[in-house]
């Protein structure tokens, strides 16, 4: 058990540091109300979570250790629902109520369809 704790911590702060830097990339000052940054993360953390659960699927390589370190610990530190639950807060707090439906419906689209296009590849 603790190997595994270690291999999820491991993937959790890769994951973080991933995020972090996901969201200097695509945050842009002028760009608006709108969070990208958190937006791109969590859509590429749905993408990811879909590629490595069909990699584990299909492969005998792909252990319960690296399934550990990369679908829990990796995407679980890179994708950002406490952000997103706190930008949307903020957003209906502002009276941004058009870019909270806007942002709120397409996080949840799009991350939907980035796991299944994730499977898909590995297909």
């Amino acid at each position: 058990m603790f190997k595994a704790i270690l291999w999820v911590g491991l993937g959790g702060f890769l994951g973080s540091i991933g995020r972090y830097l996901t969201g200097l990339l695509f945050t842009d000052p002028g760009s608006g109300s709108f969070p990208w940054g958190t937006f791109a993360a969590n859509i590429l953390g749905c993408f990811l979570v879909g590629l490595f659960y069909g990699l584990s699927r299909q492969y005998d390589w792909f252990d319960s250790y690296l399934s550990l370190l990369l679908i829990v610990g990796f995407c679980g530190g890179f994708t950002t629902f406490s952000s997103f639950a706190y930008e949307n807060i903020t957003l209906l707090q502002e009276g941004n109520y058009a870019i909270f439906i806007l942002y709120s419906s397409i996080s949840f689209v799009t991350g939907l369809l980035a796991v299944v296009g994730g499977m898909m590849i590995i297909r």
